[in-house]
């Protein structure tokens, strides 16, 4: 009769990974919501705007608001990203900041609100 030998377990081991990287992410994406809310609303204020963004004649503004939003992201991104790798930054604050600019975009893109910018 084989007699079964319990296997040794080790506790789990707990591994603290910073959050800043993670926090980079999300304040850049709070950051590149935000401008596409500004530059959409500029472009509808201005046709000289308008017409800074019109880097594709078959699209019009759109490609240079899109444009200069994924810019923006990106740059921001990398920035934050090599400022917090590492580190441990207070995370609600990010999350709130973040949110208050993915809400800023949100009115920014929103038909009715840039539409009274627009020249009559």
């Amino acid at each position: 009769m084989a007699t079964q030998v319990p296997l040794k377990t080790e506790a789990p081991v707990q591994v603290s990974l910073p959050n800043g990287p993670a926090a980079a992410a999300l304040l850049a994406g709070g950051i590149g919501a935000a401008v596409l809310g500004i530059v959409t609303t500029l472009a509808a204020a201005s046709e000289a705007v308008a017409d800074l963004l019109r880097w594709s004649q078959a699209v019009g503004p759109l490609s240079g608001k899109v444009g200069v939003t994924i810019i923006v992201y990106l740059v921001s991104w990398a920035i934050l990203y090599f400022a917090w790798r590492g580190k441990n930054v207070n995370f609600n604050t990010v999350a709130t900041v973040s949110f208050i600019l993915l809400a800023i975009g949100l009115l920014g893109t929103f038909p009715p609100f840039f539409d009274l910018f627009a020249p009559e």
